[in-house]
């Protein structure tokens, strides 16, 4: 029964917009708006499905065109009207100040259900305790010792290495890939103790590496198409969730011996080592302490938690890192300005080369850290945010939301608003990050919400900072990024900002700088 629904809405929608475009194209109605026309039956989808590949650039004209708040209309038969938002007064009501109203809700754990219970999926008490539990470990004192040991031996065993031989080599490369597969070395090393070496010679396949570039894009779809569509998809494994499914596939497949070769190290280990501070450990001792509800089998909880925390350490950093070194290499005069401030803060000698700093040595470089600010600005690592409000509510731009209402905030296009950010909103300008006494300028997160906003802001602000200052003092410094010809360059169209075709550079080696 439920099959030939699916069927039957699939079949009224490509008649619907086959109907919609035949009308449109001949009567030759073109108009210079960026605003979608309300088609009958269908509202705005055939809009949307026109610039599905596109869909931030196409966010972005229409919310600027209507001042920051838009009212998307989708077909009367499904369930698929959006009010979308990049006005900082709503963003920061629906993040803070009306934080309860909007939590993540069923509608999310079905977009996202491959996340099962981890933080990002889960709200209320299993949300607070998520959250405590990480922040405990990240607040940890073996915790600071732990990242950098760990972000250097990466660096020094795997991507110094290739960098190395592809500057050697002259050979043209994706830097997006490389970045991709360090940030999941580096973050399955952090939390399972366990080093995939994706980061190698002769690059490697490595499905689960893979597998979270066909998540972000199939998790987009689910936002654009109604719920009937994608759980077609679904049951009949074609299209994009058929991506998803063997994604879930090679996840599980890495995730759940890598939690059961480190569960047999423990308990082997003596009694004075089973304080040792383990990611592992924290989460078993949550998931024993928790009685309020069903949580699945321990490996299927421990799976779904760190597959979440993986998200976030490999998708978010790569990206920020890509876009970072596209517009460095397109501004060489920022990029002499963070060459010279890493000279000075690390007390650099004639001729040494960068190899090692401490984390405290990395809060020093104020400009670099400018500059990753101005990325994140313009690309933030996780371009929107989708939220289903549990009662009717007024937003602060006067708009209406009901609870079958789904609102979704574009931080994509809020860096790229000239009410927020001023006329140069356009310009590469890590200065404007900098206050007049040489520190970091603080911007409230409902303006630059990067790192998202209110109780739910990013508990791994801190340490997404520290690994992009390492990874980009260590390449700005010992080489020079030549853009590769003729490549298009734009942003996919998913959850995660990622660059659409990937980086393709060339390396050379630099000469160190000479002391003044």
């Amino acid at each position: 029964m439920y099959v030939l629904e699916y069927f039957l809405s699939l079949l009224v929608i490509i008649m619907c917009f086959t109907y919609s475009t035949w009308w449109y194209l001949s009567n030759r109605w073109w108009k210079s708006s960026s605003v979608p026309t309300k088609w009958p039956l269908v509202g705005m989808l055939p809009g949307l499905i026109r610039n599905v590949h596109r869909v931030h650039e196409f966010a972005t004209d229409v919310l600027v065109e209507t001042k920051g708040t838009f009212e998307f209309h989708g077909p009367d038969f499904a369930n698929l009207n959006m009010l979308a938002t990049s006005d900082p007064a709503n963003i920061h009501h629906i993040l803070s100040k009306n934080f309860s109203n909007y939590p993540k809700g069923v509608e999310f754990r079905k977009i996202f259900d491959i996340l099962g219970n981890g933080i990002f999926n889960v709200d209320y008490e299993l949300w607070e305790i998520h959250r405590k539990t990480t922040m405990s470990l990240m607040n940890h004192a073996k915790f600071q010792t732990f990242l950098e040991r760990n972000m250097w031996d990466i660096i020094e065993n795997g991507l110094r290495p290739i960098l190395d031989t592809f500057a050697e080599q002259d050979t043209l490369f994706d830097l997006q890939d490389i970045f991709q597969r360090f940030t999941f070395d580096a973050i399955s090393k952090l939390l399972l103790d366990y080093d995939p070496k994706s980061l190698s010679i002769d690059l490697p396949h490595v499905p689960c590496e893979k597998a979270f570039n066909d998540v972000v894009d199939a998790l987009m779809y689910r936002h654009i198409l109604p719920e009937g569509c994608w759980k077609l998809q679904k049951w009949l494994r074609i299209g994009k969730e058929k991506q998803l499914i063997q994604a879930w596939e090679a996840f599980d497949q890495f995730l759940y011996p890598c939690i059961s070769r480190k569960q047999e190290e423990l308990m082997h280990k003596s009694t004075a080592k089973d304080d040792e501070f383990t990611f592992l450990n924290a989460y078993i001792k949550m998931y024993n302490q928790w009685t309020d509800g069903d949580l699945g089998t321990l490996q299927t909880f421990l799976r779904d938690t760190f597959l979440s925390l993986m998200f976030a350490g490999r998708d978010t950093t790569s990206a920020a890192l890509t876009w970072f070194f596209w517009l460095l290499a397109k501004n060489p005069l920022v990029e002499k300005r963070i060459r010279e401030e890493i000279q000075q803060q690390l007390n650099l000698k004639e001729g040494e080369n960068l190899k090692f700093f401490e984390i405290e040595k990395a809060r020093k470089l104020v400009y670099l850290h400018g500059a990753l600010c101005e990325i994140l600005r313009f690309f933030p690592s996780v371009a929107i945010e989708h939220k289903l409000p549990l009662e009717f509510d007024i937003l602060p731009s006067g708009h209406r939301v009901s609870p079958n209402t789904r609102v979704v905030l574009s931080f994509y296009t809020m860096g790229r608003m000239e009410s927020i950010w001023g006329k140069d909103c356009l310009e590469f300008k890590p200065e404007r990050w900098i206050s007049e006494r040489g520190g970091i300028k603080h911007e409230p997160s409902f303006k630059f919400p990067a790192f998202n906003a209110g109780p739910r802001t990013c508990i791994g602000k801190e340490m997404a900072f520290i690994q992009m200052k390492i990874v980009a003092a260590t390449i700005i410094y010992n080489y020079h990024i030549q853009l590769g010809e003729d490549q298009i360059i734009s942003p996919s169209s998913t959850i995660i900002i990622q660059m659409k075709h990937g980086l393709k550079v060339r390396l050379v080696k630099r000469v160190p700088l000479m002391s003044n």
